[in-house]
């Protein structure tokens, strides 16, 4: 199957190829940009990035809003190279604002989630190994563009022992149809702990064609992504005594003695992905505003997680061999997707969609424990109907989307509907309510592994949340987001009373979870305090969800031109904290993260200083990571008996050029 498939994408993007009339336009180089002072995100710039009068030329100016990025969603936004606090929030490895993740010490490696946010419009299961996932870019991660001249962007930064992260784009416009662009994110790091080496690849390939009156628009994507990390299990108890100690004998952390030092995690991943569209009807066709297109959606992954150990070892209980352990599972997703999509000024956006998905998840062997055979496969169909409807009415925003599995093994079902108001240029309010039933992750119903205590075979009820949330957004009062979670059925990883290993369980009572959280950036001169706190409160009668009662950001920064306005320079010092809680365990043969109860962690400051500027088209960052490391404690820990990163001085570059 995947050889046809392969041969159909080959296919469309040779016809789309070829199908381009328009000749290409001689485009001179980029002359000038000029300088732009914000401290707000998405702030308009009207910058004119000049082109030559090269033979055959034309006398056009390209402004930096004729540079499109365009969502999954068909959202466009357009290049932003301003430097804001929240850029600074966003340059690390993933590229995302990490307020609600604890980072482990190397980059690279996992994160433990302090928030959670149970939104969800799933029907089927996830993979698995949710651990190996923070840096695995699905179908809503992946961008398309629309450029006048070529476009690159380069982002650096330094990592922890010999290694660095490199992201670089490349996308150009053949034609006002047709666009691709290719992308590569790479990131080697050794770490500062024994066994604990991080080396990823995210590669990405991306195309859009129209045609010339609109009526055919397709995007397509190819992603192929590994994911490697090296696991020591973290410090023996013994070396975590050493390493609270403060003893300046431990201060090479590569001393410090871990659980082991000859195992590897290893996610892989690859993804072909079509969503094209015929305009049926469209505002150009008619006089009564209608809009009527069709649209097919295809999608094929393939993905693929190993632990491999050279030796076994006695915390994951027994095992059925002694050497050369291997566990490895793989899970191929072929998906269609149809849709009629209807817009008329009266009645307001409306799709009908039918989706059916092929699965394929499992190992490649039986295995037999204590007289019981566990499969090794499933397999099967799903069918899947659903809808969305989209309204304004007057100040008000109405959205709405639900979905249903009507035949197949796994019970699905969501609702999720949304209502806005504008209340001024300053306020907007938002209410949204979702509703879900979904299957628990595919590793939490059947999992095998050469440790025998990690082989079962589970038919667990499926998870049902039901989550209301409320927004306001302000940046005269603040932007504030509350909402309200019922989870029922809760699938998770604990520890069995019996063995104290890592198994699955299902939670037989409701856990109530309460977020709120509130956004502020106060102002003067050139001074800036950016805020972000968060409270939480989960009702969990069993103790099976864990998470701390309190997040806070603040920095405190300032900006300012220098030089003529030659550069912008933005510095300051950020405080990451969070309250004290049973923080979850991390188990690297399942790649997952377990609820634990014996041990508290966190309370304990992360302090920032960094140095940003901008100069053209370049932000360049400077960083004094966690410089309160040596004088406020050494308890700080990512996860129990793994240790948060020490102090360092990272630095790099975000870098955007044009042609």
């Amino acid at each position: 199957m995947n050889k046809i498939i392969f041969t159909f994408f080959l296919i469309c993007f040779v016809s789309i190829t070829y199908a381009q009339t328009e000749p290409k336009r001689s485009l001179g180089k980029l002359n000038d940009t000029k300088s732009v002072s914000s401290s707000e995100e998405g702030s308009v710039r009207n910058d004119s990035l000049s082109r030559g009068k090269g033979k055959g030329a034309k006398n056009e100016k390209a402004k930096i809003t004729d540079y499109l990025i365009i969502t999954h969603k068909n959202d466009t936004t357009y290049l932003d190279t301003t430097l804001t606090i929240q850029k600074e929030y966003k340059y690390n490895y993933l590229r995302k604002d990490e307020f609600n993740l604890m980072p482990f010490a190397n980059m690279g490696q996992t994160y433990n989630t302090l928030s959670e946010d149970f939104q969800s419009i799933s029907l089927l299961p996830e993979f698995g190994a949710r651990a190996r996932h923070f840096n695995y870019m699905e179908i809503e991660d992946i961008n398309y563009f629309h450029v006048p001249t070529p476009l690159t962007e380069l982002m650096y930064k330094s990592a922890f022992e010999q290694g660095q992260l490199l992201d670089a784009l490349f996308t150009v416009n053949t034609s006002k149809q047709f666009n691709f662009s290719i992308a590569y994110k790479g990131l080697r790091s050794l770490g500062n702990y024994q066994n604990n080496l991080t080396s990823t690849g995210n590669f990405r390939f991306t195309t859009s064609y129209k045609t010339k009156n609109k009526k055919y628009v397709a995007n397509l994507h190819f992603v192929s992504q590994d994911l490697l990390n090296e696991e020591n299990g973290g410090l023996t108890d013994e070396s975590v005594t050493f390493f609270e100690s403060g003893d300046k004998d431990f201060d090479d952390r590569g001393v410090l003695e871990v659980n082991f030092e000859d195992a590897e995690s290893i996610l892989r991943g690859k993804r072909f992905y079509l969503n094209h569209k015929y305009n049926v009807i469209s505002n150009t066709d008619s006089l009564s505003n209608n809009n009527l297109n069709v649209t097919h959606i295809m999608s094929l992954k393939d993905k693929n997680y190993r632990f491999e150990q050279t030796t076994s070892n006695e915390i994951f209980g027994s095992s059925f061999k002694t050497a050369s352990l291997r566990d490895e599972v793989t899970l191929e997703e072929f998906s269609n997707q149809l849709q009629l999509n209807y817009s008329n000024s009266l009645i307001g956006d409306v799709q009908f969609n039918a989706t059916h998905t092929n699965y394929n998840y499992g190992y490649n062997k039986l295995v037999v424990l204590e007289g019981n055979t566990i499969t090794n496969r499933l397999k099967g169909d799903i069918l899947a109907v659903g809808g969305k409807y989209k309204k304004q009415i007057k100040g008000f925003n109405l959205k709405g989307e639900l979905g249903v599995n009507v035949s197949g093994s796994f019970v699905g079902n969501f609702i999720n509907a949304e209502a806005s108001y504008k209340v001024n240029d300053d306020l907007s309010a938002s209410a949204q309510i979702n509703n879900n039933t979904a299957a628990p992750d595919y590793n939490k119903q059947l999992y095998q592994s050469d440790y025998t205590n990690y082989n079962w075979e589970n038919q667990f009820n499926t998870v049902k949340t039901q989550q209301l949330s409320f927004n306001i957004k302000s940046k005269k009062i603040a932007d504030i987001t509350v909402d309200l979670t019922t989870i029922n059925d809760y699938v998770y990883f604990g520890l069995d009373p019996v063995t104290n290993l890592v198994k699955p369980f299902q939670n037989d009572k409701s856990i109530t979870y309460l977020r709120l959280k509130a956004s502020k950036e106060i102002k003067y001169r050139n001074f800036a305090l950016n805020n972000t706190v968060m409270y939480q409160n989960v009702q969990d009668e069993n103790e099976v969800f864990n998470v701390p009662q309190v997040i806070t950001r603040n920095t405190l920064y300032y900006s300012n031109h220098l030089f003529k306005k030659a550069m912008y320079l933005q510095t300051g010092v950020t405080l990451n904290y969070f309250t004290s809680y049973n923080m979850n365990g991390y188990d690297p043969v399942l790649a997952e993260f377990y609820t634990q109860n014996e041990q508290e962690y966190g309370g304990f400051p992360r302090l920032d200083f960094f140095v940003n500027a901008k100069i053209r088209q370049t932000r360049i960052y400077i960083k004094a990571e966690h410089f309160n490391a040596a004088f406020t404690g050494r308890d700080y820990y990512s996860a129990p008996n793994t240790p948060f990163r020490d102090f360092k001085v990272r630095f790099g570059l975000v870098w955007n050029f044009f042609m």
